[in-house]
């Protein structure tokens, strides 16, 4: 723990230390969050995970910290770096591979830009996979999907990005295993992404990928899409859909492969500069046990995001239902079950 801590202070004041240097040697861009909540279940579960299967408010009837997550990037003519480094419980479970230092490390990258076009990334960065962020000022929702909970989190690796024209651009990597920062002498894997949209910036699509061994004695392969259409300042919709397959080398041989897969619609109404609305309707599916739920999940959550200034107060409600008794109740388990959450969030 002191070592997270005087690490973070470490890095802290090596990024005010650079603002305070001569700004002609290039721009520093510091920014950063902080976010608490209370969150109520109306099963009143007595046991973790509180009927909270998705990340990062596994609590009952309590008042949890989040995360405090800031952020320096740096920018040095064609070469440049990002320093994302996160503290808290959001932060640990982003991180949930990683032990000492290395738990505080969202991201950390050096680019390297060979062309106006061409970019090359050597370090760790978050998943370009999926429709949510870590960050929760990022996303209309405070809780997560479950499709951004079962997906990858972040990749380590050698990454390059391509912009074929302003709308149109291309990402093909090769990474450690899903969520791994130290992979010494495992196999290795690839990222992809294709990324293209209409002129007008009204619609936007990607088209991502992640594939190989996970392990020696374990695939994965990803597909995900999603998908942005703004209708008006007003009004926008988005979509994530994704499978992922999974396949185990058994007894001299590759078993069958098995999957789970969902997908999930965001409506975004914003009426003004300080209210919004974010209505999420998701489907997610592992009937075939892939992931230990044995089950199919249909949620819906409703957000309202109230802005001061800097700050975001966000009312949330959430109600699922399973295929399977996966909820714990007073006197059993049960099919269904309903939260309200309220989460307060900064920006700076």
């Amino acid at each position: 723990m002191h070592i997270k801590f005087l690490f973070t202070i470490f890095l802290i004041s090596m990024i005010i230390n650079l603002q305070a240097q001569d700004s002609s040697k290039g721009p520093l861009n510091i920014s950063g969050s902080v976010d608490t909540y209370y969150r109520y279940d109306v099963n009143n579960p007595k046991a973790s995970p509180y009927n909270s299967y998705s990340s990062f408010t596994k609590s009952q009837n309590s008042f949890e910290l989040g995360m405090i997550s800031i952020k320096g990037e740096y920018q040095i003519r064609k070469v440049g770096m990002v320093a994302d480094l996160g503290f808290g419980k959001r932060s640990e479970e982003f991180s949930y591979n990683d032990s000492g230092s290395s738990q505080v490390i969202k991201q950390l990258f050096i680019n390297y830009s060979v062309t106006s076009k061409l970019k090359l990334s050597l370090g760790s960065w978050a998943t370009h996979l999926g429709y949510e962020s870590v960050d929760p000022y990022a996303n209309g929702n405070y809780s997560m999907s479950y499709l951004f909970s079962y997906g990858p989190f972040s990749h380590t690796g050698l990454k390059a990005e391509y912009a074929l024209t302003d709308y149109t651009s291309f990402l093909l990597g090769i990474v450690n295993p899903v969520d791994l920062k130290q992979a010494s002498n495992f196999p290795k894997m690839i990222i992809g992404q294709i990324t293209t949209g209409s002129g007008d910036g009204k619609f936007k699509s990607s088209l991502n990928y992640l594939g190989g061994k996970n392990n020696d004695s374990g695939k994965l392969y990803q597909a995900d899409v999603v998908l942005n259409y703004t209708l008006s300042e007003k009004l926008s919709f988005g979509y994530n859909g994704t499978l992922q397959l999974r396949q185990h080398h058994q007894l001299e041989k590759w078993a069958r492969p098995e999957s789970w897969w969902g997908s999930a619609l965001y409506t975004n109404i914003h009426p003004n500069e300080w209210l919004g609305f974010t209505l999420r309707t998701e489907y997610f599916n592992d009937k075939r046990n892939v992931l230990g739920l044995n089950t199919d999940v249909f949620e819906t959550t409703f957000s309202t995001n109230f802005k001061i200034e800097n700050l975001i107060l966000i009312p949330e409600i959430r109600f699922e239902n399973s295929g399977r008794k996966i909820y714990s109740k007073r006197d059993g388990l049960v099919n269904n079950t309903g939260n309200f959450l309220f989460a307060a969030v900064y920006k700076f």
